[in-house]
């Protein structure tokens, strides 16, 4: 066969090749994600899956889709109990979710559905781990300031309306383990013990499951509690 003919070949095999190589990666890579649910952004969102590159982003679009965030708690086992709306106006609170076996006190308030979504990932991939990891202790209930409060952001007069008028916040204070400690927000967090790393440990975390997280970092407000909330408006602020 001349030269020629035979380097055309040659080349017409390279380009084919070449353009198979995207195909055959393309397949791979959607088998992969088929097998790992928690980077596949399609996939339906499952709490019992372990943390991923699409779960924060996964959360985040429950925010405006009720229906959908509760099927994510059936299909995830969180029991749950749906309550009546309440309020009225910039405080009124059509999505009123209660988690049935969640550890909060003095109470389990409600709240928006995807703060509580949030709130399970959070205590499964960090809070039970940090605990373990760093105090040694199991932690049998999380203290919380409140979820619900009818008035803007601060308490002022005029602004923007808080997430807690809707209940799409909730303020955590203190951690109170199985041997009996109590981690406080207020008392533990300065300093290089192990509880202020636990403290620091926790709210890194959330910063993976809610929008925005917001501690002493932030301002002396914060100086006694974690605050979370789900408002996407705001999504990424983690200090």
């Amino acid at each position: 066969m001349p030269r020629k003919t035979t380097n055309r070949h040659h080349r017409a095999a390279r380009r084919a090749l070449l353009a198979i190589v995207p195909l055959v990666l393309a397949i791979a890579g959607w088998q992969w994600l088929q097998n790992h649910p928690e980077h596949n952004p399609w996939a339906p969102l499952d709490l019992n899956d372990p943390p991923g590159w699409a779960t924060r982003t996964k959360l985040l679009k429950l925010r405006d889709n009720v229906t959908e965030c509760r099927a994510v708690l059936e299909r995830s086992d969180v029991a749950f109990t749906v309550l009546e709306p309440a309020g009225e106006g910039d405080c009124a609170r059509p999505d009123r979710t209660q988690l049935a076996r969640y550890p909060l006190a003095p109470d389990t308030p409600p709240v928006t559905c995807p703060v509580a979504a949030a709130l399970e990932i959070w205590r499964r991939d960090h809070v039970i781990p940090a605990a373990r990891n760093i105090l040694g202790s199991e932690v049998a209930r999380i203290e919380h300031l409140g979820a619900f409060s009818c008035r803007r952001m601060y308490g002022g007069p005029d602004g923007p309306w808080s997430e807690h008028a809707t209940a799409n916040a909730i303020d955590i204070a203190a951690f109170i383990l199985e041997d009996g400690r109590r981690i406080s927000v207020l008392r533990d967090w300065t300093g290089d013990d192990p509880e202020a790393r636990f403290l620091r440990a926790v709210r890194d975390g959330a910063c993976t499951s809610f929008a925005t997280v917001l501690s002493l970092d932030y301002n002396a407000a914060h100086a006694d509690h974690f605050h979370f909330d789900q408002d996407v408006r705001w999504s990424g602020v983690c200090r």
